[in-house]
Protein backbone atom coordinates (compact mmCIF):
# COMPACT_ATOMS: atom_id res chain seq x y z
CA UNK A 1 0.00 0.00 0.00
CA UNK A 2 0.91 3.27 -0.94
CA UNK A 3 1.06 6.64 1.56
CA UNK A 4 -0.49 8.61 -1.24
CA UNK A 5 -3.04 7.87 -4.84
CA UNK A 6 -3.75 10.90 -6.88
CA UNK A 7 -6.07 11.15 -9.41
CA UNK A 8 -5.37 13.04 -12.02
CA UNK A 9 -2.19 12.59 -14.29
CA UNK A 10 -2.60 16.22 -15.81
CA UNK A 11 -0.20 19.70 -14.35
CA UNK A 12 -2.15 19.46 -11.00
CA UNK A 13 -1.82 15.87 -10.02
CA UNK A 14 1.68 15.44 -11.41
CA UNK A 15 2.66 18.12 -9.45
CA UNK A 16 1.27 17.16 -6.43
CA UNK A 17 2.57 13.88 -6.83
CA UNK A 18 6.05 15.55 -7.07
CA UNK A 19 5.73 17.90 -4.28
CA UNK A 20 4.12 14.32 -1.89
CA UNK A 21 7.14 12.71 -3.20
CA UNK A 22 9.91 15.18 -1.87
CA UNK A 23 7.79 14.81 1.31
CA UNK A 24 9.08 11.70 1.88
CA UNK A 25 5.48 9.65 0.77
CA UNK A 26 5.28 6.52 -1.70
CA UNK A 27 2.90 8.11 -4.37
CA UNK A 28 0.79 6.25 -7.07
CA UNK A 29 -0.99 8.42 -9.93
CA UNK A 30 -3.74 6.98 -11.45
CA UNK A 31 -5.81 8.43 -14.53
CA UNK A 32 -8.45 6.97 -17.43
CA UNK A 33 -5.55 8.56 -19.70
CA UNK A 34 -1.93 9.50 -18.27
CA UNK A 35 -0.99 11.35 -20.78
CA UNK A 36 -2.26 15.19 -20.52
CA UNK A 37 -4.53 14.59 -23.36
CA UNK A 38 -7.42 17.15 -21.19
CA UNK A 39 -6.74 20.44 -19.94
CA UNK A 40 -3.18 20.22 -19.13
CA UNK A 41 -2.55 19.68 -23.10
CA UNK A 42 -5.50 21.53 -24.80
CA UNK A 43 -3.95 25.59 -22.87
CA UNK A 44 -2.13 28.35 -24.20
CA UNK A 45 0.80 26.89 -22.65
CA UNK A 46 1.49 30.31 -20.89
CA UNK A 47 3.07 29.95 -16.91
CA UNK A 48 1.05 33.21 -16.13
CA UNK A 49 3.19 34.42 -13.53
CA UNK A 50 1.85 38.23 -14.20
CA UNK A 51 -1.55 37.38 -13.05
CA UNK A 52 -1.90 38.34 -9.95
CA UNK A 53 -5.57 39.47 -9.96
CA UNK A 54 -8.08 36.71 -11.15
CA UNK A 55 -9.70 37.01 -13.66
CA UNK A 56 -13.56 38.94 -12.89
CA UNK A 57 -16.57 38.81 -14.33
CA UNK A 58 -17.90 42.18 -16.31
CA UNK A 59 -19.65 44.45 -14.06
CA UNK A 60 -20.03 48.01 -16.33
CA UNK A 61 -23.15 48.15 -18.26
CA UNK A 62 -21.42 47.39 -21.50
CA UNK A 63 -19.67 45.04 -20.89
CA UNK A 64 -22.40 43.11 -19.55
CA UNK A 65 -24.75 44.07 -22.87
CA UNK A 66 -22.07 42.94 -25.08
CA UNK A 67 -22.08 39.22 -23.05
CA UNK A 68 -25.53 39.45 -22.93
CA UNK A 69 -26.12 39.33 -26.66
CA UNK A 70 -23.29 37.81 -27.48
CA UNK A 71 -21.39 40.34 -29.51
CA UNK A 72 -18.33 39.66 -27.25
CA UNK A 73 -16.16 36.36 -28.22
CA UNK A 74 -14.79 36.19 -25.31
CA UNK A 75 -17.36 34.72 -23.84
CA UNK A 76 -20.28 32.56 -25.12
CA UNK A 77 -23.43 30.49 -23.81
CA UNK A 78 -25.55 27.60 -24.66
CA UNK A 79 -28.85 28.57 -23.00
CA UNK A 80 -29.81 24.97 -21.85
CA UNK A 81 -26.85 25.13 -19.20
CA UNK A 82 -27.42 28.86 -17.40
CA UNK A 83 -30.41 27.37 -15.06
CA UNK A 84 -28.02 25.16 -13.26
CA UNK A 85 -25.14 27.57 -13.47
CA UNK A 86 -26.93 31.01 -12.99
CA UNK A 87 -26.61 30.54 -9.03
CA UNK A 88 -22.73 29.85 -9.21
CA UNK A 89 -22.33 32.75 -12.43
CA UNK A 90 -24.14 35.26 -9.94
CA UNK A 91 -21.72 34.00 -7.08
CA UNK A 92 -18.55 35.04 -9.61
CA UNK A 93 -20.45 38.20 -10.85
CA UNK A 94 -20.49 39.18 -6.69
CA UNK A 95 -17.16 38.02 -5.70
CA UNK A 96 -16.06 40.50 -8.95
CA UNK A 97 -17.39 43.64 -6.95
CA UNK A 98 -13.97 45.90 -6.90
CA UNK A 99 -13.55 45.69 -2.65
CA UNK A 100 -14.37 41.64 -2.90
CA UNK A 101 -12.21 41.44 -5.94
CA UNK A 102 -9.19 43.26 -4.11
CA UNK A 103 -9.47 40.54 -1.01
CA UNK A 104 -9.24 37.60 -3.18
CA UNK A 105 -6.20 38.58 -5.52
CA UNK A 106 -4.63 39.27 -1.96
CA UNK A 107 -5.16 35.56 -1.63
CA UNK A 108 -4.43 34.47 -5.15
CA UNK A 109 -1.17 36.17 -5.42
CA UNK A 110 0.45 33.65 -2.44
CA UNK A 111 0.17 30.98 -5.05
CA UNK A 112 0.89 33.31 -8.34
CA UNK A 113 3.58 34.90 -7.41
CA UNK A 114 5.52 31.93 -6.69
CA UNK A 115 4.52 29.51 -10.11
CA UNK A 116 7.48 30.62 -11.47
CA UNK A 117 10.04 29.82 -9.64
CA UNK A 118 8.22 26.21 -8.92
CA UNK A 119 8.12 26.00 -12.71
CA UNK A 120 11.49 26.80 -12.76
CA UNK A 121 12.70 23.84 -10.13
CA UNK A 122 10.89 21.67 -12.01
CA UNK A 123 11.72 22.48 -15.45
CA UNK A 124 15.59 22.01 -14.46
CA UNK A 125 14.86 18.99 -12.79
CA UNK A 126 13.15 17.37 -15.31
CA UNK A 127 15.40 18.36 -18.06
CA UNK A 128 12.76 20.13 -20.30
CA UNK A 129 14.39 23.67 -20.62
CA UNK A 130 13.99 23.17 -24.73
CA UNK A 131 10.44 23.02 -24.05
CA UNK A 132 10.29 26.53 -22.45
CA UNK A 133 10.59 30.42 -24.14
CA UNK A 134 11.34 33.07 -21.76
CA UNK A 135 10.35 35.92 -23.73
CA UNK A 136 7.18 36.34 -22.08
CA UNK A 137 3.88 37.19 -23.55
CA UNK A 138 1.74 39.97 -25.60
CA UNK A 139 -1.37 41.55 -25.42
CA UNK A 140 -2.63 43.35 -28.44
CA UNK A 141 -4.82 46.22 -28.97
CA UNK A 142 -6.95 47.13 -31.82
CA UNK A 143 -8.51 50.70 -30.02
CA UNK A 144 -6.29 53.21 -28.74
CA UNK A 145 -8.88 53.76 -26.02
CA UNK A 146 -8.54 49.90 -25.25
CA UNK A 147 -4.57 50.12 -25.55
CA UNK A 148 -4.78 52.75 -23.09
CA UNK A 149 -6.98 51.46 -19.95
CA UNK A 150 -4.62 48.38 -20.66
CA UNK A 151 -1.53 50.62 -20.47
CA UNK A 152 -2.79 52.11 -17.06
CA UNK A 153 -3.68 48.68 -15.49
CA UNK A 154 -0.02 47.36 -16.35
CA UNK A 155 1.55 50.64 -14.42
CA UNK A 156 -0.65 50.11 -11.51
CA UNK A 157 0.51 46.43 -11.32
CA UNK A 158 3.67 46.84 -11.80
CA UNK A 159 3.79 49.87 -9.18
CA UNK A 160 1.88 47.69 -6.75
CA UNK A 161 3.49 44.57 -7.51
CA UNK A 162 6.70 44.80 -9.20
CA UNK A 163 5.39 43.28 -12.15
CA UNK A 164 7.88 43.49 -15.28
CA UNK A 165 5.86 45.03 -18.29
CA UNK A 166 6.70 47.10 -21.24
CA UNK A 167 4.24 49.29 -22.81
CA UNK A 168 4.76 49.31 -26.90
CA UNK A 169 3.40 51.27 -29.07
CA UNK A 170 1.93 50.02 -32.77
CA UNK A 171 5.62 50.47 -34.32
CA UNK A 172 7.64 48.87 -31.61
CA UNK A 173 5.22 46.24 -31.51
CA UNK A 174 5.83 45.25 -35.24
CA UNK A 175 9.49 45.18 -34.80
CA UNK A 176 9.08 42.65 -32.01
CA UNK A 177 6.99 40.16 -33.80
CA UNK A 178 7.38 40.86 -37.94
CA UNK A 179 5.04 38.35 -38.56
CA UNK A 180 2.25 40.36 -37.73
CA UNK A 181 0.19 41.48 -40.87
CA UNK A 182 -1.73 44.24 -39.45
CA UNK A 183 -1.27 47.50 -36.89
CA UNK A 184 -2.30 47.62 -34.02
CA UNK A 185 -3.05 50.69 -31.50
CA UNK A 186 -0.40 49.28 -29.48
CA UNK A 187 0.04 46.76 -26.67
CA UNK A 188 1.49 45.34 -23.31
CA UNK A 189 4.59 42.98 -23.12
CA UNK A 190 4.47 40.72 -19.85
CA UNK A 191 8.03 39.98 -19.80
CA UNK A 192 7.90 37.45 -17.18
CA UNK A 193 6.02 35.16 -18.04
CA UNK A 194 7.56 31.77 -19.65
CA UNK A 195 5.89 29.92 -22.71
CA UNK A 196 5.91 26.53 -23.94
CA UNK A 197 5.50 25.02 -27.21
CA UNK A 198 4.30 21.61 -26.35
CA UNK A 199 2.23 21.77 -22.91
CA UNK A 200 1.35 18.21 -22.90
CA UNK A 201 4.98 17.32 -23.24
CA UNK A 202 5.98 19.45 -20.34
CA UNK A 203 3.32 17.78 -18.07
CA UNK A 204 5.32 14.24 -19.49
CA UNK A 205 8.72 15.56 -19.06
CA UNK A 206 7.31 16.57 -15.13
CA UNK A 207 5.55 12.42 -14.78
CA UNK A 208 8.95 10.87 -16.62
CA UNK A 209 10.68 12.67 -12.98
CA UNK A 210 8.39 11.28 -11.10
CA UNK A 211 8.65 7.85 -12.00
CA UNK A 212 12.12 8.23 -12.30
CA UNK A 213 12.37 8.97 -8.24
CA UNK A 214 10.53 6.37 -7.90
CA UNK A 215 6.85 7.04 -8.51
CA UNK A 216 3.98 4.96 -10.20
CA UNK A 217 1.64 6.04 -12.88
CA UNK A 218 -1.15 3.78 -13.78
CA UNK A 219 -4.60 3.72 -15.43
CA UNK A 220 -7.65 3.05 -14.17
CA UNK A 221 -11.27 4.61 -13.38
CA UNK A 222 -11.31 7.10 -10.65
CA UNK A 223 -14.99 6.62 -10.30
CA UNK A 224 -13.89 3.16 -8.14
CA UNK A 225 -12.50 4.96 -5.81
CA UNK A 226 -13.75 2.92 -2.85
CA UNK A 227 -12.63 2.73 0.89
CA UNK A 228 -10.15 -0.31 1.29
CA UNK A 229 -9.76 -1.64 5.09
CA UNK A 230 -7.81 1.79 6.41
CA UNK A 231 -7.06 3.41 3.51
CA UNK A 232 -8.66 3.47 -0.08
CA UNK A 233 -8.20 1.99 -3.49
CA UNK A 234 -9.17 2.38 -7.39
CA UNK A 235 -9.68 -0.33 -9.75
CA UNK A 236 -6.73 -0.44 -12.54
CA UNK A 237 -7.34 -0.90 -16.30
CA UNK A 238 -5.14 -4.32 -16.15
CA UNK A 239 -7.81 -5.98 -13.31
CA UNK A 240 -5.70 -4.71 -10.17
CA UNK A 241 -6.33 -2.43 -8.28
CA UNK A 242 -4.02 0.94 -6.35
CA UNK A 243 -4.30 1.24 -3.15
CA UNK A 244 -3.64 3.74 -0.73
CA UNK A 245 -3.60 5.07 3.03
CA UNK A 246 -5.00 9.00 1.99
CA UNK A 247 -6.08 9.87 -1.62
CA UNK A 248 -5.75 13.53 -3.64
CA UNK A 249 -8.41 14.62 -5.93
CA UNK A 250 -6.66 16.89 -8.29
CA UNK A 251 -9.22 15.61 -11.20
CA UNK A 252 -9.85 18.80 -12.59
CA UNK A 253 -13.09 19.33 -14.21
CA UNK A 254 -13.68 16.13 -13.11
CA UNK A 255 -13.62 16.25 -9.41
CA UNK A 256 -16.92 17.56 -8.24
CA UNK A 257 -18.89 14.55 -9.61
CA UNK A 258 -16.21 12.34 -8.11
CA UNK A 259 -16.96 14.00 -4.32
CA UNK A 260 -20.80 14.22 -4.58
CA UNK A 261 -20.64 10.65 -4.11
CA UNK A 262 -19.12 11.15 -0.34
CA UNK A 263 -22.20 14.05 0.48
CA UNK A 264 -19.66 17.11 -1.16
CA UNK A 265 -21.06 19.66 -3.77
CA UNK A 266 -18.94 22.07 -4.97
CA UNK A 267 -20.40 24.71 -6.87
CA UNK A 268 -18.20 24.82 -9.99
CA UNK A 269 -18.67 26.63 -13.52
CA UNK A 270 -17.34 24.72 -16.48
CA UNK A 271 -15.55 26.79 -18.96
CA UNK A 272 -15.23 24.74 -22.21
CA UNK A 273 -12.21 26.21 -24.46
CA UNK A 274 -11.36 25.12 -27.71
CA UNK A 275 -8.23 25.14 -29.77
CA UNK A 276 -7.00 24.24 -33.39
CA UNK A 277 -3.57 23.95 -35.14
CA UNK A 278 -2.34 25.86 -38.14
CA UNK A 279 0.43 25.53 -40.27
CA UNK A 280 1.52 29.10 -40.47
CA UNK A 281 4.08 29.91 -42.86
CA UNK A 282 5.41 32.52 -40.47
CA UNK A 283 4.28 31.96 -36.68
CA UNK A 284 4.75 34.60 -34.26
CA UNK A 285 7.88 34.46 -31.57
CA UNK A 286 5.97 34.35 -29.00
CA UNK A 287 2.05 34.33 -27.69
CA UNK A 288 0.12 37.08 -28.75
CA UNK A 289 -3.40 38.02 -27.24
CA UNK A 290 -5.41 39.40 -29.71
CA UNK A 291 -7.65 41.11 -26.92
CA UNK A 292 -10.67 42.14 -29.42
CA UNK A 293 -10.97 39.54 -31.42
CA UNK A 294 -10.84 36.79 -27.33
CA UNK A 295 -8.62 34.93 -29.18
CA UNK A 296 -4.15 33.67 -28.48
CA UNK A 297 -2.00 33.05 -31.21
CA UNK A 298 0.30 30.50 -29.54
CA UNK A 299 3.86 28.73 -31.42
CA UNK A 300 3.62 25.30 -30.79
CA UNK A 301 5.40 22.37 -32.29
CA UNK A 302 2.23 21.41 -33.96
CA UNK A 303 1.74 24.84 -35.17
CA UNK A 304 0.12 27.56 -34.49
CA UNK A 305 -2.33 27.07 -31.91
CA UNK A 306 -5.42 29.31 -31.58
CA UNK A 307 -7.48 29.37 -28.11
CA UNK A 308 -10.60 30.89 -27.46
CA UNK A 309 -12.06 32.21 -24.14
CA UNK A 310 -15.03 30.34 -22.40
CA UNK A 311 -18.19 28.44 -23.75
CA UNK A 312 -20.62 27.83 -20.60
CA UNK A 313 -22.34 24.64 -21.55
CA UNK A 314 -23.60 21.79 -19.69
CA UNK A 315 -20.96 19.46 -18.44
CA UNK A 316 -19.29 17.01 -19.37
CA UNK A 317 -21.51 16.20 -22.66
CA UNK A 318 -22.70 19.61 -24.43
CA UNK A 319 -22.83 19.48 -28.38
CA UNK A 320 -19.73 21.48 -29.20
CA UNK A 321 -19.88 24.62 -30.60
CA UNK A 322 -16.82 26.34 -33.14
CA UNK A 323 -18.35 29.74 -32.99
CA UNK A 324 -15.44 31.82 -31.08
CA UNK A 325 -13.25 29.41 -33.01
CA UNK A 326 -14.67 30.43 -36.60
CA UNK A 327 -14.54 34.07 -35.07
CA UNK A 328 -11.23 33.92 -33.58
CA UNK A 329 -9.77 32.17 -36.94
CA UNK A 330 -11.07 34.71 -38.75
CA UNK A 331 -9.47 37.49 -36.82
CA UNK A 332 -6.31 35.71 -37.15
CA UNK A 333 -6.01 35.65 -40.81
CA UNK A 334 -6.27 39.68 -40.70
CA UNK A 335 -3.05 38.75 -38.35
CA UNK A 336 -0.72 36.22 -39.33
CA UNK A 337 -0.38 34.07 -42.13
CA UNK A 338 -1.88 31.45 -40.61
CA UNK A 339 -2.20 28.34 -43.47
CA UNK A 340 -4.39 25.63 -43.33
CA UNK A 341 -5.72 23.38 -40.04
CA UNK A 342 -3.68 20.73 -38.73
CA UNK A 343 -6.35 18.88 -37.48
CA UNK A 344 -9.76 18.04 -39.21
CA UNK A 345 -11.62 19.10 -36.19
CA UNK A 346 -10.85 21.62 -33.28
CA UNK A 347 -9.82 20.29 -30.01
CA UNK A 348 -12.59 20.77 -26.69
CA UNK A 349 -11.35 20.95 -22.79
CA UNK A 350 -13.41 21.86 -19.51
CA UNK A 351 -11.85 24.34 -17.89
CA UNK A 352 -12.34 23.92 -13.88
CA UNK A 353 -13.55 27.27 -12.53
CA UNK A 354 -15.14 28.06 -8.72
CA UNK A 355 -17.42 31.18 -8.13
CA UNK A 356 -14.61 33.19 -5.62
CA UNK A 357 -11.83 32.82 -8.16
CA UNK A 358 -9.97 30.59 -6.00
CA UNK A 359 -8.85 26.93 -6.45
CA UNK A 360 -10.24 23.63 -3.73
CA UNK A 361 -6.67 22.56 -1.69
CA UNK A 362 -6.85 20.74 1.16
CA UNK A 363 -8.69 17.63 3.44
CA UNK A 364 -12.25 17.27 2.54
CA UNK A 365 -14.80 18.16 5.34
CA UNK A 366 -16.29 14.78 7.18
CA UNK A 367 -14.06 11.99 5.17
CA UNK A 368 -10.89 10.76 6.69
CA UNK A 369 -8.34 10.58 4.09
CA UNK A 370 -9.52 12.26 1.10
CA UNK A 371 -7.82 15.83 0.00
CA UNK A 372 -8.33 18.46 -2.58
CA UNK A 373 -6.26 19.84 -5.54
CA UNK A 374 -8.49 21.26 -7.81
CA UNK A 375 -10.81 23.97 -9.29
CA UNK A 376 -7.69 26.25 -11.06
CA UNK A 377 -9.81 28.19 -13.28
CA UNK A 378 -8.24 29.53 -16.46
CA UNK A 379 -4.53 28.61 -14.49
CA UNK A 380 -4.18 25.04 -13.88
CA UNK A 381 -0.84 25.22 -15.84
CA UNK A 382 0.95 27.64 -13.94
CA UNK A 383 -0.24 27.18 -10.52
CA UNK A 384 0.54 23.36 -10.57
CA UNK A 385 3.39 23.38 -8.77
CA UNK A 386 2.58 25.85 -6.23
CA UNK A 387 -0.91 24.69 -5.16
CA UNK A 388 0.83 21.51 -4.58
CA UNK A 389 3.28 23.11 -2.29
CA UNK A 390 0.24 24.66 -0.20
CA UNK A 391 -0.84 21.35 -0.51
CA UNK A 392 1.63 19.35 0.87
CA UNK A 393 1.61 22.36 3.64
CA UNK A 394 -1.71 21.76 4.95
CA UNK A 395 -0.81 17.56 4.67
CA UNK A 396 2.34 18.31 7.26
CA UNK A 397 0.15 20.88 9.71
CA UNK A 398 2.66 23.97 8.08
CA UNK A 399 0.10 25.77 6.30
CA UNK A 400 2.66 27.64 3.28
CA UNK A 401 1.27 31.02 4.40
CA UNK A 402 -1.34 32.47 6.83
CA UNK A 403 -3.52 32.76 4.39
CA UNK A 404 -3.61 29.00 2.88
CA UNK A 405 -6.95 28.13 4.82
CA UNK A 406 -8.76 30.26 2.18
CA UNK A 407 -8.55 27.58 -0.67
CA UNK A 408 -10.27 25.02 1.87
CA UNK A 409 -12.90 22.47 0.74
CA UNK A 410 -14.93 23.76 3.38
CA UNK A 411 -15.49 27.36 2.40
CA UNK A 412 -18.33 25.56 0.55
CA UNK A 413 -20.05 23.42 3.26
Amino acid sequence: MTDFIVLGAGMVGVSTALALQECGHIVTVVDRNPSASDASYGNAGIIQVEAIEPYGFPRDLKGLARLAFGLDNSVNYQLNALPTAAGSLAAYFLNSAPRRHRDISSVYRTIIEPSGITHDQLIEASGAEGLIKRTGYIQMHRTAAAFEKDARNAERLAREYAIQTAVLDSATLRSEEPALQRDFAGAVHWRSSRSCVDPAGLVQAYADLFKSRGGSLAQGDATTLVSSGAGWQVSLNDGGFAKGEQVVVALGSWSPNLLRRFGRVFPMIYKRGYHRHYHSGSPPTRPLFDVAAAVLYCPMRQGVRLTTGAEIARFPNAPKNSKQLERGEKAAREVLDLGSPVEREPWSGWRPCMPDMLPVIGKLPGVNGIWCNFGHGHHGFTLGPSTAQVLTGEISGKPSSALSSRFSPARFH
